[in-house]
Formats: structure tokens, sequence, C-alpha cells
């Protein structure tokens, strides 16, 4: 069992697995890694409102693995891996209870747009910081449990689509991004605009702003949320479920 004290360490225990790396964050401060074997645990600390232990490998190595991680970073940090690998550490580990599934999704590459003209018609763009306060609204109507909201730490900036008056009717940001995958996070449209495709074209412009700067663009998606589900795989982003669990009170 050994720490991993660099990016390029993690990449190497991980096989540059995206979602590892993007726990890994770069190893900013206070990221902290280790590996067995083929297991490696990643502890990244308020890393998309959670302190996140994200795990993969083989059970019989990322079993002693995890409970190293634990008793180093401490309870609040919760393992998220694989839905299967989740289940079978929980089998194996009755100190953890399963917090919730649901789906981590990535691409590196942007599906055509199935409509060539859409963009042009009206194009999304970044938006400057004077709009955070439309940003912040939008939300609150459209997306009250957004883990994305302006002036949130590491949610870097936003993306928007307005109409002919300027009204602002779809976001979407780039938050917690790793220096090899940016996230793609607070997607919302206002309830009134639904239905025409406008947060999709949001999505895609940041997809493609994510991509070009960081190779790989990634986001979180509940399952039951089927819709968007469809959207996102439109984009070219390929499912992964995933599974988080916690210590038991």
């Amino acid at each position: 069992m050994r720490e991993l004290l660099s990016e390029a360490d993690v990449v190497a225990a991980s096989g540059d697995d995206v979602l590892v790396m993007w726990a890994a964050q770069g190893m900013r401060p206070g990221v902290r890694a280790w590996a067995h074997g083929d297991a490696v645990a990643v502890a990244s600390p308020e890393l998309a409102r959670r302190d996140r232990l994200v795990v993969r490998g083989e059970p019989g190595r990322l079993v002693p693995l995890l409970r190293h991680a634990l008793a180093e970073t401490g309870p609040s940090y919760r393992p998220l891996g694989d839905a299967a690998l989740i289940e079978q550490v929980l089998t194996a580990m009755p100190e953890l209870e399963l917090a919730g599934h649901f789906s981590w999704m990535a691409t590196e590459r942007l599906a055509p747009p199935r409509d060539q003209r859409a963009d042009r018609d009206r194009p999304a763009a970044w938006l400057t910081d004077a709009a955070a306060p439309e940003v912040t609204g939008l939300l609150a109507t459209a997306s009250p449990s957004s883990y994305a909201v302006p002036g949130m730490p590491r949610v870097r900036r936003w993306a928007g689509l307005r109409d002919e008056s300027r009204a602002l009717l779809a976001v979407a940001a780039d938050a917690w991004s790793a220096p090899t995958v940016g996230l793609l996070a607070g997607v919302a449209t206002a309830v009134p605009a639904r239905g025409r495709g406008l947060g999709e074209r949001v999505c895609r412009f940041v997809t493609s702003e994510l991509i070009a700067e960081h190779g790989r663009a990634a986001l979180m998606v509940d399952d039951w949320n089927q819709a968007a589900i469809t959207v996102y795989e439109r984009l070219g982003f390929v499912r992964r479920p995933v599974a988080g669990a916690g210590l038991r009170p």
C-alpha cells in the first residue's frame, strides 16, 4: 500500500481513469491518493459539494485500501465508484451503507448536431460576472437542487442562451473541472422555454469548450432523469453507472 504524490502517479495507478482523474483535480492542495495493487482511492475535499473518495480496482485489494483511506481522511468522505464495485464493497464492509445510484457520463468527442442551423440562429456564449443574479434566479425556479450556483468555489464560469429581448433562457456551468477532465454542471432551462432544444445547445457549447481546454468532458446525472441522459447521449457522452456510499452513523 502506497501513497500517490503526483498527478502522474495517479495516471499510472488508475490507467488514466476519467472519474479518478477528475477526483484528483491535478492533486491540488488537500487531495490525497493511495494505491494497493490495482486498487486506487483518491480523497478530494469539497468536490461538487461533497468530500469524495473515488475508488476503483479489484475488491480484494480495494477493501483494505478503502479502510486505510477512511482512517486517514475521516467520516465525511463518501466512497464513489462503479455501481457493481460499490455493491461488492458494501458486502465486505458492513460499516458502510449505500448513499445512492446515479450516472457518470464522459466524452472526448462532441457528436455533430442534428440541426446544423440551430447554433447560428441564437448561439450560446459565456456570460459575464454581471449575469450572476440572472443565473441565480433562473436556477431558483428551473433547477433549485442544482449543485452548481454562481459564487461557489471552483464554479468557474457560466454559459447562457438569451432570446431576442435578452432574457436568459438556458444556462450551464464549467464547475469543479480538473486539468484533464472538464465538468459540465448547473444545467437549467427556464420552464416556459422548455422543449425547444435550448438546454442541449448550451450544453453543446460548454462541452465543446471543455474538450478543447481539457481533452475530455464529463458530468453527473440522476438515473431517473432519462430526458437529460438522452440529451447528453446525443452530444456524445457515454453513460457509466456509479454509486456512492457512506459510513453508517
